[in-house]
């Protein structure tokens, strides 16, 4: 009886979930966060803290008081705090309280009266771009592949040995 429940639970919950459009959770790095390293994810990412790193993900929100120091390889991109890097994006926001130090490529821009640029900003055709952004996903794809055999390899090694001993005789004074 309890398989049957199990089966049962199981099938609805499969049912549900492919029926599931909702909008996708953001992954999000806290205002008292610092991160070093590259990230790579296929949804939203919205930086309220400090990264050191490169980018690429599908969409980036970097928020008032978020930094990111490095690349980032978005489709849209929506700069409220500060971003020093290079940047490849298809949708580009730039707000009134956002400062952009470095170059950015991108399709299409928008950007608020107040806002800080120092760099250059070029319009890069849309074949261009679509390629970019495919690299990246293919960049993601690999990563996440390496990711998982990575963890795959770390779960069938085998614990390193170690040897502990006390040591009672007593250390010599060096002359």
């Amino acid at each position: 009886m309890k398989n049957l429940k199990r089966l049962l639970f199981l099938k609805v919950a499969r049912k549900l979930s492919k029926n599931d459009n909702s909008i996708p959770v953001p992954t999000i790095i806290s205002a008292n966060t610092k991160v070093k390293g590259d990230i790579v994810c296929n949804g939203i990412l919205q930086i309220d803290g400090h990264v050191q790193g490169d980018v690429s993900c599908s969409e980036l929100v970097i928020g008032l008081k978020g930094s990111l120091t490095g690349g980032a390889t978005v489709k849209d991109l929506h700069l409220y705090g500060t971003l020093r890097g290079k940047t490849v994006a298809e949708n580009l926001f730039v707000s009134k309280t956002a400062k952009l130090i470095g170059d950015a490529t991108h399709t299409s821009i928008a950007i608020e009266p107040g806002a800080y640029i120092d760099g250059h900003c070029m319009r890069a055709n849309t074949a261009t771009a679509k390629t970019t952004l495919k690299l990246s996903e293919t960049k993601a794809s690999q990563n996440e592949k390496d990711f998982s055999e990575s963890k795959k390899s770390e779960e069938t090694a085998k614990p390193d040995l170690v040897l502990v001993t006390k040591s009672t005789s007593r250390a010599k004074k060096a002359v």
